[in-house]
């Protein structure tokens, strides 16, 4: 397999772990703050519809265009892959006085460990995914 393609499927489980930690933290405050959910059917709802996930799109969809590109007919280039990286790492910047996304991801962090740790553990990513 080569780097590139190695690189973009690193980025993506990367981001699919830190997506996990995202939603189950998500999902818990949802439970506390909200209500209870109470089948995967619901949550999954929640997250399409609810206004309290929609923070979590962006991550999700940017998750999607990584596996577009790895099914692409052609293999991604080094500087598509560089560019995908480069996306999130800039969305995976959390924000006390930012908006959207930032600032919710701070948030998310300020309220759980396992975020945190999800996070460090993304920052590893982006160190095996670096190209140089």
């Amino acid at each position: 397999m080569d780097r590139t393609r190695q690189r973009l499927i690193d980025l993506r489980n990367g981001l699919l772990k830190l997506h996990k930690a995202l939603l189950d933290s998500e999902r818990d405050a949802y439970d506390h703050n909200i209500r209870r959910i109470t089948s995967a059917s619901q949550l999954l709802d929640l997250v399409l519809n609810d206004p309290w996930f929609a923070w979590l799109r962006e991550l999700s969809q940017l998750i999607v265009l990584i596996d577009e590109t790895l099914d692409w007919r052609e293999p991604a280039t080094r500087i598509e892959a560089d560019k995908l990286i480069a996306r999130a790492r800039e969305l995976l910047m959390p924000a006390e006085n930012g908006a959207g996304f930032a600032k919710s991801y701070f948030e998310a962090m300020q309220r759980d460990p396992a975020v945190v740790v999800a996070h460090g553990e993304m920052m590893k990513v982006f160190l095996k995914v670096a190209d140089g």
